[in-house]
């Protein structure tokens, strides 16, 4: 398993247009990745790919969140969604 950590950078939280921008760049990848935030269970992260969970996750603009997959050769997807969440899509 790897893990890539990075802090919300939309003002908004991950909500509507961050949540599904990044939603969408998770299912391109063809990989399974889940998001939870920092100190959470592996049992409460979601799927990276479905809008409605990540939405639900509530995660705020500041907040750190992990990345996490079993794809041991998947560092460079987690790094391209770490980039994602760290670029503020408000506008």
């Amino acid at each position: 398993m790897i893990e890539r950590t990075a802090t919300i950078a939309s003002t908004v939280g991950l909500h509507a247009r961050p949540a599904a921008i990044f939603a969408e760049a998770a299912g391109d990848l063809g990989v399974e990745v889940t998001i939870a935030r920092v100190g959470e269970p592996l049992d409460e992260a979601v799927d990276a790919d479905s809008m409605l969970a990540l939405m639900g996750l509530g995660v705020e603009y500041g907040e750190a969140v992990v990345l996490r997959t079993e794809d041991d050769s998947a560092a460079e997807a987690l790094e391209a969604l770490a980039r994602i969440l760290e670029t503020n899509h408000d506008a």
